[in-house]
């Protein structure tokens, strides 16, 4: 699979008469998902060999996120960029929900996911 570059780039924002728009993709073969972290909770710390990953915060909880060796709090609206093969994990230190918009760039498949460390005991 050819390297996937950084998409965040190619996000946009259309306004209308109504309000406005946001573009994540176009045109390309992507997975579209909603994660929603519970409090206290976090996602393994994992990476893939045939997909990279944008997230993009939808609620104020902030969210604990890992991309590598950098780890730090994203907040309502941040895009993150995974790249492909990037160790990543996402949590939720705080006392609401967090939803995180998930567009994954590449093949998705469930074991493409390559954990290297869970808190509920999956390989």
């Amino acid at each position: 699979m050819s390297e996937i570059n950084d998409k965040r780039d190619d996000v946009f924002t259309v306004e209308r008469p109504w309000g406005a728009f946001q573009n994540f993709a176009t045109n390309q073969n992507v997975t579209v998902k909603v994660i929603t972290v519970a409090p206290g909770s976090r996602l393994s710390l994992q990476k893939h060999a045939q997909r990279a990953e944008m997230w993009q915060v939808l609620d104020d909880a902030p969210v604990d996120i890992t991309v590598d060796d950098r780890t730090w709090q994203a907040t309502r609206g941040e895009l993150v960029w995974i790249p492909l093969g990037a160790v990543h994990r996402m949590g939720n230190s705080g006392s609401a929900t967090a939803r995180v918009l998930e567009v994954g760039f590449g093949h998705f498949d469930e074991d493409d996911i390559e954990r290297l460390e869970d808190d509920y005991s999956r390989s």
